[in-house]
This record gives structure tokens, sequence and C-alpha cells, in this order.
């Protein structure tokens, strides 16, 4: 990738800056040379790029096999959602990470950045496990998490219409297509429940081999967000608690691992979903405008 400056670090915390002289265009990125970059950083921020909506749609198109979505969010050309989950501060998670169906990665564009504050935190998982402490990591390694809840009939039914690709009227969408798209997932339960809407368990660990290496990683939802959704109920996969003393121990490592987000205009963000956790400081600046998508690479 000629005439772009690399930064091996885009903080001390890790991840790489990609800069380039303003206005060149996103189609000079090479798909076999980013998934290296990303293989070794785990994000890569794009900055200084002629980036628009539909260019930034473009560029996750090229770089991915197949694109899924968040169906409470709406969707801009067919890849973009825009980030609207209110203004709080949203907690560390890897996205749909307490779902079946998570994605490999995850994408930002920043149309508009705030004046103030309003950074999105990412944090790597690598990072996290390697600062747990040794009795924490074989509480995680000895079992695995479960997360369960419910979700309403017109949330699970959009995500399924968009994963079929619009081949089925959403109408005619019924329970055993949901079904279809989780056939293999193992630690998965989906049942029908009132109204049309479904319950759902999900047994993953906490910890586990990412994308790209077999190296563990801690990359999971147990502090993420449920702003569009019922709050789930997370235990381990015996059902018993997570001891607030663990949780608080996670709380405070994440915390130190945690690095912002600062955005520019145009910024371009990749996150390694499988790996690197992020979330947001609370919206001091609610004229800034982000865009998410969500993708596989296999």
């Amino acid at each position: 990738m000629s005439g772009l400056t690399t930064k091996v670090s885009y903080d001390h915390g890790g991840g790489a800056l990609i800069t380039v002289q303003p206005g060149t265009p996103l189609d000079v990125l090479d798909r076999s040379s980013v998934m290296e970059m990303l293989a070794d950083a785990g994000f890569i921020l794009l900055r200084g790029f002629a980036a628009s909506l539909n260019e930034f749609s473009r560029l996750v198109w090229r770089m991915s096999a197949r694109i899924t979505l968040d169906p409470a969010r709406s969707l801009h050309g067919g890849v973009a959602q825009k980030v609207d989950a209110g203004l709080d501060a949203i907690g560390l998670h890897c996205e749909n990470g307490n779902s079946p169906f998570m994605p490999h990665l995850c994408w930002f564009f920043c149309e508009r950045a705030a004046a103030v504050g309003s950074e999105t935190t990412v944090c790597d998982g690598y990072r996290v496990w390697d600062a747990l402490t040794p009795a924490a990591q074989r509480a995680f390694l000895d079992r695995d998490i479960v997360y369960s809840r419910h979700v309403e009939a017109a949330k699970w039914k959009g995500f399924v219409y968009h994963s079929l690709q619009g081949k089925k009227e959403i109408e005619d969408i019924t329970l055993v297509d949901l079904l279809s798209l989780a056939d293999g997932r193992s630690g998965t339960v989906i049942r029908a429940s009132a109204g049309g809407s479904i319950y759902y368990e999900f047994q993953v660990p906490a910890a586990r081999k990412t994308l790209f290496s077999d190296r563990i990683a801690f990359a999971n939802s147990l502090l993420g967000p449920s702003y569009n959704y019922e709050k789930p109920r997370i235990t381990f996969a015996d059902r018993e608690e997570i001891p607030p003393s663990l949780l608080s121990e996670v709380v405070r490592v994440t915390e130190a691992m945690t690095l912002d987000i600062a955005w520019q205009n145009g910024d371009v963000l990749l996150v390694d979903n499988t790996r690197v956790m992020h979330g947001r400081r609370a919206i001091l600046d609610p004229c800034r405008t982000i865009y998410n998508a969500l993708s596989f690479i296999r």
C-alpha cells in the first residue's frame, strides 16, 4: 500500500494508525495487506482518506465475504447503520457478542466528529487476558458463560430477512428460518415465546481463540449495553452467578487497558470483533454522527 504512512501503534496500548495525504481514496487499500495488519494490531484507524458514507460502504463490501446487521438500527445503503443508542456511556463489548451471530469485523465511519468528548473506546482482549490474575483466568477457562433473554418479533425477523438477502418476505419468515441460521452453532437454544418473540440462551467462552490466532483473548459482552434490547441475564454455564469480586477485577483491568478513539471527520475504524472490545464515552455533543457496519470475512 504505497503512499500510506503506518504508525505501528495507535497509542501505547496497541492498534495501528494509517494516515494519507488528504483526499486519498479508500480504494487504494489492499485487502490482504489490511487483514494482515489487523491480525497483528487488533484494530486499525484510517485517517485522512476521502471517505464518504458511500465509499465506506464500498470498502466494507470489498473487504468482506458477507454483511450482517443489528436489526434495531436503521440501515443506510445496505451496509452502514447509524449509531443511535442514546447519549450515555456504553460499556465494553463485542458487537452482537451476546448472541450466536457475532460477526468477525466491526467497522465505524465518522461523518461528523464531536466538538468535545464522545470518544469510542477500544480494549484489546489479549492484553486484558494477560493482566488478569491466575485465579480469574482459571475461573473463565473452567466454565463458559451464558447469555439469555427475549427478543421481540420485529427484531429477530428483521435479522433473518437481511440474512436471507430478501429471498423471503418478512411477513413469511418463521422460527424455522431463524433456527436454520443457527444450525450447527453449539451452545445455542432458541424457542418461541409470547407475542411472536423468541427466547434464546447462548453459551460461549468469555476467553477464547480469535479470528486470526490461537492466542487467548478476553473478548465478550459481560460489560456491554442493551440499549435497544431486553437486558440479558449473564451467568456461568451451570447457571451460577458470576461473583461480584470477579466482575470487579474485570472492570478494573479493562479500565486500565482501555484506549479512546478521538474521532476526526472522515475517520474509519476497523476492529477485530473476536479480539478487541469496544464501547463509548458519554456523548457530550449530540451532533456527532457515526455509522457502523458488521461483516464476516469467511
